[in-house]
């Protein structure tokens, strides 16, 4: 069965910065892609960034220079640094694991 458990989400003053971490269990991690999405209030769901099993990654415009996806296969465990977060950065975050395996979100809070 598969796993994916969200951490680290909070509120954040405007320029802040937040880590979150997904832990995963069930897949064979490290041959997998693996990533960030995430949902504002009455928007669709949009990626934030990726990151392959040869560990490339990339980003959308507006997070890139702020945000950063990595990785470590030995925890089975992606992360994604937010840097000068922007009341705009307000989702709940998703972790993707691959085709349809989500996790259950974290809320991430950008406000003075």
């Amino acid at each position: 069965q598969v796993q994916l458990v969200e951490s680290g989400g909070g509120l954040v003053q405007p320029g802040g910065s937040l880590s979150l971490s997904c832990a995963a269990s069930g897949i064979i991690f490290s041959n997998r892609a693996m990533g960030w999405y995430r949902q504002a209030a009455g928007k669709q769901r949009e990626l934030v960034a990726v990151i392959t099993s040869a560990y490339t990654t990339n980003y959308a415009d507006s997070v890139k220079g702020r945000f950063t996806i990595s990785r470590d296969n030995a925890k089975n465990t992606v992360y994604l640094q937010m840097n000068s977060l922007k009341p705009e950065d307000t989702a709940v975050y998703y972790c993707w694991g691959g085709g349809t395996k989500w996790g259950q979100g974290t809320q991430v809070t950008v406000s003075s």
